[in-house]
């Protein structure tokens, strides 16, 4: 008596094409040049089973010429398939950590201008919009520069924290431009 075999459905012969970018995991073959079939890694007659983690892409050709072999050795298309995810994972999570440092960066520099303002107009905070321009005028031009403005103003204009602030704004509006020029 031979083993029962249950079919594989067409939506997870579909998920496993799709896994496996429509190509042949054997031979990296890709329709129209091949026709694609669903393989069993482990064999049905070796007691396999139908769950997507036993099932892989194969060409027409390549699933006839493995035939009911069992899968002992990862082909070499899953294999770099495997690398390149691994490798792509490694480098977001590497870009995360690179774009939370730069955040934390500019965040601390933003507090260092209010610093400055904080030592001519105690206890003022600035707004989150304020932040932006601030973020805004450290990009274009530097830490030091920025504070330096913020000095400039608060000694300039001592008496009005808003009139300070649009001063500070003017003064870095004029040094873009003249670099700029």
């Amino acid at each position: 008596m031979g083993t029962k075999r249950k079919s594989i459905s067409k939506r997870m012969r579909f998920e496993v094409f799709k896994r496996d970018r429509f190509s042949c995991q054997y031979c990296s073959a890709k329709p129209p040049q091949v026709q694609l079939e669903v393989d069993h890694i482990i064999p049905i007659s070796k007691n396999g089973n139908n769950n997507k983690d036993n099932l892989i892409t194969a060409c027409f050709n390549c699933n006839r010429g493995k035939s009911n072999i069992e899968l002992t050795d990862i082909p070499q298309p899953l294999i770099e398939t495997i690398e390149r995810k691994k490798e792509a994972q490694a480098q977001y999570a590497a870009y995360k950590r690179i774009l939370n440092k730069e955040r934390k960066i500019i965040a601390s520099e933003i507090e260092d201008v209010e610093r400055v303002y904080n030592a001519s107009f105690e206890g003022y905070v600035f707004t989150d919009k304020f932040k932006v321009t601030v973020k805004g005028f450290i990009s274009k031009l530097g830490i030091e520069q920025v504070e330096q403005a913020m000095d400039s103003a608060c000694s300039r204009i001592y008496y009005s924290e808003q009139e300070s602030l649009k001063y500070f704004c003017g003064i870095c509006w004029n040094i873009i431009k003249e670099r700029e020029q």
